[in-house]
């Protein structure tokens, strides 16, 4: 599979995933075994990092695979039929009110996840970061947004911050931590509309979100945890304050 320009990043992130899940759910590549690496995988379907990263991130999210720091990722599960009740979810997305305590959670748990990322993380995963802003960049050049992308950003975060129950309490939450996929049932990437709806992606919006995202980066790129503290506040707290005004205009 070539990474040409005919293919949205979007359809090759789905064609990765899709190809890795086969090769674990067939038995190919067994319970307890080791994904190849993702200069393999990236060498092996002829794609970017970013790509084999988001569609790594995807089969986390279904409980396929785990990473394990300084090991890699393994399979634990060829089976996406969870073993659980997903303990964090947005029970009825048509409610703003559950979207708004979401972000509530996220706040309580995202800001201070900044500022560890910002004080621990190494220059690969500061790289990281960058690259997870730049495949929401590329998205919106390209006129489309990806949720995945964008949760991919966060648990890059997550992970720079070098304490694994970060991402753990991320990937139990899903995409129903990004209110656009809470709120559509199309989690894959979507146009990008002029419109004056959050959840339709405007495009003012989106470019707003990514500014936001850009002082996030620059902040843990930096190494400074006050800077990153407050960036990721103001992200999250102005998502928040966003759907509240939604919520004000629809009673």
């Amino acid at each position: 599979m070539a990474e040409t320009e005919k293919k949205g990043r979007g359809n090759l992130v789905r064609d990765v995933e899709n190809a890795l899940r086969l090769a674990i759910t067939s038995g190919e590549v067994p319970v307890g075994s080791k994904l190849p690496s993702e200069n393999e995988m990236t060498q092996h379907y002829g794609v970017s990092r970013t790509v084999v990263r988001e569609a790594v991130s995807s089969l986390r999210l279904r409980g396929l695979v785990e990473a394990r720091q300084g090991a890699g990722v393994f399979v634990i599960r060829t089976s996406t039929a969870p073993k659980t009740p997903v303990a964090f979810r947005i029970e009825d997305p048509s409610r703003l009110s559950e979207v708004i305590e979401f972000l509530e959670l996220r706040i309580a748990i995202e800001v201070e996840a900044a500022a560890l990322a910002a004080a621990r993380r190494s220059p690969a995963q500061a790289e990281a970061v960058r690259e997870g802003w730049q495949a929401i960049e590329d998205a919106l050049a390209s006129g489309h947004v990806s949720a995945e992308a964008d949760f991919s950003f966060h648990l890059a975060i997550a992970d720079a911050t070098n304490n694994s129950q970060f991402r753990r309490l991320l990937e139990t939450m899903g995409l129903d931590a990004i209110p656009r996929a809470a709120m559509s049932s199309d989690r894959g990437p979507t146009p990008m509309r002029d419109t004056g709806s959050v959840a339709a992606a405007p495009i003012d919006y989106l470019r707003q979100i990514q500014d936001e995202h850009l002082r996030i980066t620059e902040a843990i790129a930096d190494g400074d945890s006050k800077a990153a503290r407050s960036a990721m506040r103001v992200h999250l707290e102005g998502s928040r304050d966003r759907y509240r005004a939604l919520l004000r205009r629809s009673r």
